[in-house]
C-alpha cells in the first residue's frame, strides 16, 4: 500500500504539470513573489547596514541580546512571510478555479488574496514568531541548538503543509488552519510524499538544463574565454530561474488538488478521476 500511495503521488505530480500547461500565466505569481522578496530584503538590509543590525538577517551566528535585534528579525520575517503566502494564496485560488471547471485569470488570484488579507497577515505573524524562536534556539546552543531547531522546524513544516489551501478555502484563523492542515495531511501523507518526490525528481532533471551551461561557462571563464563563458552562465542562471518558478507553481497546484479531494471529496477537473479515487479510498 505504501508504494501504491507513492506511485499515486508520482501520477499527481505529472497531472499537476498538465494543469500548469493549461494556465501558464500562473507562473507570474511565483515570479512577482520572488521579486517582492528581493525588494523586502533590500529594504531591510540597506537601511540597517550602517547600524550593524543587518547581520541579524544575513548572519547565521548568535543574535545579539538586544530587543532591537529581535524586533528587526521579527519584522523582516513577518513581511517576507506575508509576501510569500499572499502570492501562494493567489496561485492556489486560481488552481482551485481551474479544478472546479473555470478558467482563472491573474485578477481572480489577486482578488482572492486581497479578500483574505486578515488571515494572511495573522499567519505571517505566527510564522514570524515561530521563525524567530527557531532562530534563537539555533543561535544560542550551537550544534545542539541547530539540531533541535532543525527537528522543530521540520515538524512545523509538516504540520503546516496544507495551511495555504486552508486559508484560501476556509478563511480560518492560524490555530484552526494548523489543525485543519494536519488533519488533511493525515489522510494524504503517502500521496503528498510521492507527489513531492515526483515534482522534486522532475525539477532535478530540468535543473540539469541550467547546471550544465553554468559548469561549462565556469570552465570557459577559467580558460580565458570570457565571452562564451559569460553567455553560458547567463543561459544557465535564466534556466534555473525558470525551473524554480515552475517548481513553485507545481507544488501549489498539487497542494490544491490534494486538499480539494481529501477535504471535500471533490475530484479536481483535469485530474485522473480513478487515480484520485484510488489514492484516497479507505485503507
Amino acid at each position: 500500500m505504501f508504494f501504491d500511495r507513492l506511485a499515486n503521488g508520482w501520477e499527481l505530480a505529472k497531472e499537476s504539470w498538465h494543469v500548469l500547461k493549461l494556465d501558464k500565466e500562473l507562473l507570474v505569481f511565483p515570479l512577482i513573489s520572488g521579486i517582492a522578496c528581493l525588494i523586502v530584503l533590500a529594504s531591510f538590509a540597506f537601511p540597517l547596514w550602517s547600524t550593524g543590525y543587518a547581520d541579524v538577517i544575513f548572519d547565521d551566528g548568535e543574535i545579539p541580546n538586544d530587543p532591537v535585534a529581535y524586533a528587526v528579525l521579527f519584522a523582516f520575517y513577518t513581511v517576507n512571510y506575508f509576501v510569500i503566502v499572499f502570492f501562494n494564496s493567489a496561485l492556489v485560488a486560481c488552481a482551485i478555479i481551474r479544478f472546479r471547471g473555470g478558467d482563472p485569470t491573474l485578477a481572480d488570484g489577486f482578488r482572492a488574496s486581497f479578500s483574505r488579507l486578515p488571515q494572511i497577515l495573522m499567519w505571517a505573524l505566527v510564522s514570524a514568531t515561530v521563525g524567530v524562536i527557531l532562530r534563537v534556539i539555533e543561535s544560542r546552543a550551537e550544534k545542539a541548538g541547530q539540531l533541535i531547531a532543525g527537528l522543530l522546524g521540520a515538524g512545523w513544516s509538516i504540520a503546516t503543509f496544507f495551511v495555504v489551501p486552508v486559508l484560501v478555502i476556509e478563511k480560518v484563523g492560524p490555530i484552526d488552519a494548523v489543525k485543519r492542515s494536519f488533519s488533511v495531511l493525515r489522510k494524504t501523507w503517502g500521496e503528498a510524499l510521492g507527489a513531492n518526490f515526483g515534482i522534486g525528481f522532475i525539477v532535478f532533471l530540468a535543473s540539469l538544463v541550467g547546471i550544465i551551461p553554468l559548469v561549462l561557462g565556469g570552465y570557459l571563464l577559467a580558460s580565458g574565454q570570457p565571452v562564451p563563458g559569460g553567455a553560458l552562465i547567463a543561459v544557465g542562471v535564466l534556466a534555473l530561474i525558470v525551473v524554480s518558478l515552475i517548481s513553485s507553481a507545481l507544488n501549489s497546484i498539487m497542494l490544491a488538488a490534494l486538499y480539494l479531494y481529501a477535504a471535500d471529496g471533490q475530484i479536481p477537473t483535469h485530474f485522473d478521476n480513478s487515480l484520485l479515487r484510488n489514492a484516497f479510498s479507505p485503507r
